[in-house]
């Protein structure tokens, strides 16, 4: 551990807030706050102060009270809050808009998977791991993707009904059914609208065959992974065990 540039070049240090975001803990931004709170031990010593380096493979980092880790593998697995009007690409060639890369600056190349249009927020997973962008943008992923969508009039039961049944044709195919239920009677307009496939836009074309209009879509969770309390425009490294979960979900796909 060392609070100045490390003398042995050798030894590769960083930032401990980088190295907890890269072990899945936390945002930076919120891993600066829980070393300001004195929740994070080097070494057997509680850090409060930033500028602490930590070389991975030497020091013992431990948040509140268990150690963290890498995962073993070189591949990088990252989730997104992807905020609206930014699109789900790694470049936007056509129009020069910002993508999820500019949200995300670091060096490993990634690819989004789960992509959500222009106007939407929410869950991307970004990743290298051709392995599994393959199995969960494959077709045959029949895994659930849980959005939050604000109608621009309440729809009534039969609405409901008929969104639940499914059939639908979208881009020339009919759609499967979908779990589609009010959040709450406090909040008028918001469903909670759970699906098996990714079909563009596929929500807001079905509001607009109903006679809606799709004015806020949040995209919480995607198979495995959950959003959380994550900000738009965080976004944070996953921990071991939700990539371990996130395989385990492909592994007969």
């Amino acid at each position: 551990m060392s609070t100045k540039s490390n003398k042995h070049k050798s030894q590769k240090t960083e930032r401990l807030q980088k190295y907890m975001a890269r072990a899945g803990v936390a945002s930076r931004r919120a891993s600066e706050k829980m070393i300001e709170n004195g929740r994070v031990q080097v070494n057997g010593r509680t850090i409060t102060e930033m500028g602490v380096k930590v070389n991975p493979q030497r020091d013992k980092v431990m948040v509140d009270g268990k150690p963290i880790k890498l995962a073993k593998n070189s591949a990088v697995y990252i989730m997104l809050y992807k905020p609206r009007y930014i699109i789900s690409s790694t470049k936007d060639n056509e129009h020069g808009r910002r993508t999820v890369m500019d949200c995300v600056k670091i060096d490993e190349r990634l690819y989004p998977v789960g992509r959500l249009d222009y106007k939407s927020e929410g869950l991307i997973l970004l990743t290298n791991d051709g392995n599994l962008t393959h199995k969960l943008t494959h077709p045959s992923f029949n895994h659930e993707r849980e959005y939050h969508v604000l109608l621009e009039e309440h729809p009534s039961q039969d609405t409901l009904r008929r969104w639940r049944k499914g059939g639908f044709e979208v881009d020339g195919k009919p759609v499967q059914p979908m779990n589609v239920v009010p959040i709450s009677s406090d909040r008028p307009g918001w469903l909670r609208v759970i699906l098996k496939e990714g079909r563009n836009r596929q929500i807001r074309k079905i509001a607009e065959i109903l006679n809606n209009h799709v004015i806020g879509l949040n995209r919480v969770r995607f198979g495995t992974l959950k959003i959380g309390n994550l900000k738009p425009g965080a976004w944070r490294h996953l921990t071991q065990r939700e990539v371990i979960a996130l395989k385990m979900s492909v592994k007969h796909q």
